[in-house]
């Protein structure tokens, strides 16, 4: 498997290390999954994709939007950690992130701290969306998880590590201060 590199990474900038992870989402007749993938430096969820099985596809989703949302030249060099999942693993996934020069980052056989960051957002999404509805279907679902990531996680929620800021405010604040 590959390294993790995050043991000794101080994160100092945006587009340094992505984190990634998936979840289960159980509706009233069936689970659905969900991946995320972070900038571990604002806390921003830049890429995520919900779907009906956890397959090599479903992390595929998440990290085309994640480069689309995110990808530039000097993006090049970035570490991506996740757990040892098979999906990570899997030859598409790894052949995308060597294509965009990505380093491979992968955490310590059972051993969830290492990738604490990603399974923060995720207990977070749970108490503070999932687990407060019953979703009857996969597009009620997609519907209320969207809204919460896109206009409530990131744009809203608050995070000590950022100042008490949102992830939206901490990188609108760092590219503020690039131009300045």
């Amino acid at each position: 498997m590959y390294p993790n590199l995050l043991k000794n990474t101080k994160i100092t900038g945006l587009n340094q290390v992505w984190a990634s992870d998936i979840t289960y989402v159980q509706l009233l007749h069936e689970n659905i999954y969900l991946a995320v993938i972070l900038d571990l430096s604002s806390r921003k969820c830049i890429g995520w994709d919900l779907g009906r099985n956890m397959g090599r596809q479903l992390v595929m989703n998440a990290l085309a939007r994640a480069l689309k949302n995110r990808w530039t030249e000097s993006t090049q060099g970035l570490i991506h950690h996740s757990d040892q999942g098979v999906q990570y693993a899997s030859q598409d996934y790894v052949d995308c992130l060597k294509k965009h020069n990505i380093l491979i980052s992968m955490s310590r056989k059972g051993n969830p701290y290492d990738n604490a960051f990603a399974e923060s957002f995720i207990k977070t999404l749970k108490w503070e969306e999932v687990y407060l509805n019953e979703y009857e279907t996969f597009e009620d679902a997609l519907r209320n998880i969207r809204h919460f990531i896109e206009k409530v996680y990131n744009k809203k929620r608050l995070h000590s590590g950022l100042g008490y800021k949102s992830p939206d405010q901490f990188e609108m604040e760092i590219a503020l201060n690039t131009v300045a």
